[in-house]
């Protein structure tokens, strides 16, 4: 009986990047502290999960930030969060207190946000590894 290493791994590669992705806006934001009229922005997890569960098929990935070209709209879209999908999840925050200047960054909301999402990824991460050092005890007989 054969496994693909993609379904043995199921979604939580694709689940690896989203949250990679929102660690990238996050840190946008918290580098956009004081720029007049910035908007905070947050990407929708369970949205993107499903979105990169979808364009990937069966849990298997689409390399990321590498695009297909494509001339029709039916044909299959190979970019995670990095093309035309990036809209459906990635949403403005509301702010609390929105500032006199614009700016709708509340820094300690963002830094807590960013550190929940830098576990999550860690423990993802941690997950993977040990899935793989399963495989690989599975491989060697040890």
């Amino acid at each position: 009986m054969q496994i693909g290493l993609d379904s043995y791994l199921g979604i939580h590669q694709d689940a690896l990047k989203v949250q990679s992705k929102r660690l990238e806006v996050l840190a946008d934001n918290l580098a956009n502290v004081d720029t007049p009229n910035y908007k905070a922005r947050d990407i929708d997890f369970r949205a993107a999960l499903a979105q990169a569960a979808d364009s990937s098929g069966s849990g298997q990935g689409a390399a990321g930030g590498v695009s297909l070209a494509t001339d029709d709209k039916e044909h299959l879209q190979g970019d995670l969060l990095g093309g035309g999908g990036t809209d459906a999840v990635l949403k403005y925050r509301v702010p609390l207190a929105p500032s006199l200047d614009g700016n709708t960054v509340d820094a300690q909301q963002e830094q807590a946000a960013f550190a929940e999402s830098s576990v999550h990824y860690q423990a993802t991460l941690t997950f993977l590894s040990m899935r793989m050092k399963s495989l690989m005890t599975a491989i060697t007989g040890q």
